[in-house]
């Protein structure tokens, strides 16, 4: 008999977590959302005005979302009653283990228990753990409430793709080969290969010129100017699928 999601438990609300949260909630699902951070409440009711306008041009059900999502007190409370537990927590083995060896003894014993790791494959976290074959990755990429693609996995594909690009971006631009402006504008017409220095000076170097090409724009805007290109691709993919399939 296969089980109804309808509750999902967030662990950490970071940029990733508050995403995962306005997509589960635009499903209609109920979202209960854990994180020891002060401003949760503001930041968990602010996620409509940032998220929500584009998972609705995708077609998805925001009216009434803040509904739908509601302040664990701690861990405890955000998994008792889950069906999906998503795990967004720092990229630390031992925090892993603590963590997932607590989900497993306190969410119900049918629910799936989902890391957003982008580098620890679930095996190292897990070795110790009981009842580990219901733990996985559903490693996100950013923001999950508008790229499709999660890899379900024990280990990656996709990141490692992404890994290989930046670390070339970064070789190229410590290099003095391209400054980050250009980079953005050839970057998905070319690569090139080199190994990116990690001495702290040359990185530092890096990190100036790309807040000095960036700065004048707020994060926020940046991060709106992608969602809305984000959105922009999506959108003519899925007119060219529909034409194929009507002609």
């Amino acid at each position: 008999m296969t089980h109804q999601f309808r509750t999902v438990a967030v662990i950490g609300a970071g940029t990733i977590g508050l995403s995962w949260t306005a997509l589960f909630a635009a499903h209609g699902l109920t979202v209960r959302v854990s994180d020891p951070r002060p401003d949760l409440a503001e930041a968990t009711a602010g996620t409509p005005a940032v998220f929500g306008p584009h998972p609705a041009a995708r077609g998805l059900e925001t009216d009434g979302l803040t509904d739908r999502v509601h302040l664990a007190a701690d861990i405890t409370g955000a998994v008792r009653d889950a069906d999906v537990v998503q795990e967004n927590g720092p990229e630390r083995v031992e925090f892993k283990k603590e963590l997932f060896a607590r989900l497993v003894r306190e969410a119900p014993g049918h629910a799936l228990l989902l890391s957003s790791s982008s580098a620890i494959p679930s095996s190292v976290f897990t070795t110790e753990t009981e009842d580990a074959g219901r733990i996985l990755i559903g490693h996100p990429f950013n923001p999950p409430h508008l790229l499709p693609l999660v890899e379900v996995v024990p280990g990656f594909v996709g990141n490692r793709l992404q890994n290989a690009l930046n670390r070339q971006a970064v070789h190229l631009v410590q290099q003095g080969v391209i400054t980050p402006e250009d980079l953005d504008t050839v970057v998905t017409h070319s690569l090139d290969l080199g190994e990116p220095s990690q001495d702290p000076e040359d990185r530092e170097r890096v990190i100036q010129e790309v807040e000095k090409a960036y700065a004048a724009t707020p994060y926020a805007d940046l991060a709106e100017a992608r969602d809305r290109a984000q959105l922009a691709v999506l959108s003519a993919l899925a007119d060219v699928r529909r034409n194929q399939k009507e002609n």
